[in-house]
Formats: structure tokens, sequence, C-alpha cells
């Protein structure tokens, strides 16, 4: 895909859940679902942190502040990005990452999402004129460069859309 598309897909994504904050009762969005898991609020605080982290190693990319690397894409990377998302396996987060996960309340679920989209803006331009040899590490997916950062953003999100489906869907909304 290219530059333009991905931030569209992410665009759209973005107000899917922005969409969907509007449309979920304020007493389901911070409760956890029958069976356990993370609720809505958890969801949105993780995407939306993981978002702004890939934010700020697309803006290193950019600035030449990761590493330079010549090396392909790993197996997993190149079959993410070809396929436009993850395997169909459930994947914790990273306990790092999870750690960072609080129930965050609609409000700031609203900001978050209106600062990841200002934050694509300013950086969607400068994407092109990066280097695709400087490359910030991921934890699972190895370096990326830019290009790939946004890729990586755009299935991501999309791919909580989903997780955010089956919360519904457990309290009988859908």
């Amino acid at each position: 895909m290219s530059i333009a598309s991905d931030k569209k897909a992410l665009e759209e994504s973005l107000a899917e859940y922005r969409r969907k904050l509007d449309e979920l009762p304020d007493d389901l969005f911070n409760q956890t679902p029958p069976g356990g898991g993370w609720s809505c609020g958890e969801v949105y605080c993780h995407i939306m942190q993981a978002n702004m982290g890939s934010l700020v190693a697309i803006e290193r990319c950019i600035n030449g502040t990761g590493q330079i690397d010549n090396k392909r894409l790993g197996l997993l990377a190149s079959l993410v990005f070809l396929t436009g998302r993850f395997p169909p396996v459930k994947i914790k987060a990273p306990a790092k990452f999870a750690a960072m996960v609080t129930n965050i309340d609609k409000e700031e679920a609203r900001n978050n999402i209106v600062k990841v989209k200002k934050r694509v803006e300013q950086l969607a331009g400068a994407i092109s004129k990066s280097s695709s040899f400087i490359k910030v590490k991921h934890p699972r997916l190895g370096l990326l460069n830019a290009r790939q950062w946004l890729r990586f953003i755009s299935i991501h999100t999309r791919h909580h859309l989903r997780q955010l489906e089956r919360i519904e869907k457990k309290f009988g909304r859908h």
C-alpha cells in the first residue's frame, strides 16, 4: 500500500473508533466484559498509546535518529504487511506495554483520537522523504522504517476495532 492509502485507512479506522465511542453506553465503556479481558476503555488506552509511540518511531526515522539498516523485513513482518492483518491467533501485548494500560474515560479517549489524527497529519508529508534505511525497532516485527511504521499503525488500529466488536458482542450489543 502507499503512504496515502495507509493514512486514509488509518483515518477511517480512527473515525470508526470515534463513532463507537459515541454509540457505546457510558456504563459499559469501562466495564470488564463477561468472561474477562480488557474493557473498551483499556482497548482505547492501548491503541492510542501504541499509536503515539509508533508516531515517535516515525519521527525518529524522519529525523534520521533511528539506526541505519539495509536488511529486508523478517518473515512475520513481511506476512503482516503483505496481508494487512495480524495472524489469526490471539497474542497478548508485551508485558511492558500491557502494564501501561489503564481504564481511561470516554473524554480522554476522544482527546487521544484527536492527538493521534493531528500527529499523523503533521508527519505524513515527511514520511515519503525519509530514508527507507533509517529504522526503529518494533518489539515483535523488528526494524521498521517510517513507511512501515505507518503501515503498522494502520493495521494495528484496525485489528483492535475487531477486538472492540468482540467486547460489544459479549455485552449483547450487535
